[in-house]
């Protein structure tokens, strides 16, 4: 059964929500694990691919959107697509819960204290908690 991770952000920056995401793929890359990030829109996806490329001065993460089925990069981007399988770990920065997220071994749910990201993270862990799925909860700092 998939295992879901809500990670909770003490802040209200759209920036630390997204580079806890990077911190979350560069631990995913390093355990050789297959990830997909599920954003809320194209401009996200866009300011997340910058990021992945940039966070760390020293090394970039390998990412391709998740619309190009010729790349082979382990770590996918994508907003409006349905990924062709699941893998490893998920990564839904989505206000929905994706129809897809079983597929996955782990989900990471990032949610911060923006109201409309805080209220839409209750309807998701409701949505898990009422279906049975294994729940951990981490506090984050800003």
């Amino acid at each position: 059964m998939t295992r879901v991770d809500f990670y909770l952000l003490s802040t209200a920056e759209e920036t630390a929500r997204l580079r806890v995401v990077c911190r979350l793929a560069d631990k995913v890359f390093g355990l050789g694990q297959q990830l997909y990030i599920h954003t809320a829109d194209a401009e996200q996806t866009r300011h997340l691919d910058r990021l992945l490329w940039t966070f760390q001065d020293i090394s970039f993460l390998p990412h391709s959107s998740a619309d190009d089925e010729t790349a082979m990069a382990p770590i996918r981007l994508g907003h409006d697509q349905t990924p062709a399988a699941g893998g490893d770990v998920l990564i839904n920065l989505a206000p929905e819960t994706p129809h897809f997220f079983s597929r996955f071994e782990r989900v990471a749910e990032i949610v911060d204290e923006q109201p409309e990201v805080r209220a839409a993270g209750r309807t998701r862990y409701r949505f898990y908690r009422d279906r049975g799925y294994p729940l951990q909860h981490h506090q984050l700092g800003s």
